[in-house]
């Protein structure tokens, strides 16, 4: 019958059971990966410490697909430290802050066409960690499944044909 028939038939004899199994056993999964998340974002103190390098402007330093670990401390941010930032379109009154202008080392110049628009400097709460860390070219798990969507889509449905197929 071939592959897709055998598969085919082996959906059609699961027991409600061992649905039942499965399913609890993808909710463990994907609540383990929250906590873990969660757990990461109290000990980092960033709302994201683990981000992956989309562009080329870091370079040389960090290139397109490293992932970066975060941390962000109440340390006050130094000129020449390695910074994540999130632009928001909420503007905060005076608030006492030191402003921050932000350059990647393979730009030109600076980041302010990346701000929102009308927004000239960065304030602490823009930031979202500074590096601590990385891992070279790790990302671009990330990067392919954004940019070709197809390619995530045949690998959750071949996970899924695996899970399935498992369980005879």
């Amino acid at each position: 019958m071939g592959f897709v028939g055998d598969t085919v038939d082996s959906i059609k004899s699961l027991q409600i059971r061992q649905v039942l199994t499965q399913g609890v056993s993808l909710g463990m999964i994907v609540t383990s990966a929250l906590i873990i998340w969660k757990a990461l974002m109290c000990i980092t103190g960033s709302e994201s410490p683990v981000v992956v390098v989309l562009s080329g402007s870091m370079e040389p330093g960090f290139k397109r697909g490293d992932i970066l670990f975060l941390h962000m401390s109440k340390d006050p941010i130094r000129t020449g430290e390695i910074v994540v930032f999130n632009v928001d379109v909420h503007e905060r009154g005076d608030t006492g802050e030191v402003d921050v202008l932000t350059k990647g080392d393979n730009n030109y110049g600076d980041d302010r066409l990346l701000y929102a628009h009308g927004q000239l400097w960065l304030q602490r709460h823009h930031i979202m960690g500074r590096a601590v860390g990385f891992l070279p070219y790790v990302g671009w798990v990330t990067i392919i499944m954004t940019e070709k969507p197809i390619i995530k889509y045949i690998l959750i449905g071949a996970l899924g044909l695996l899970v399935i197929t498992s369980k005879e």
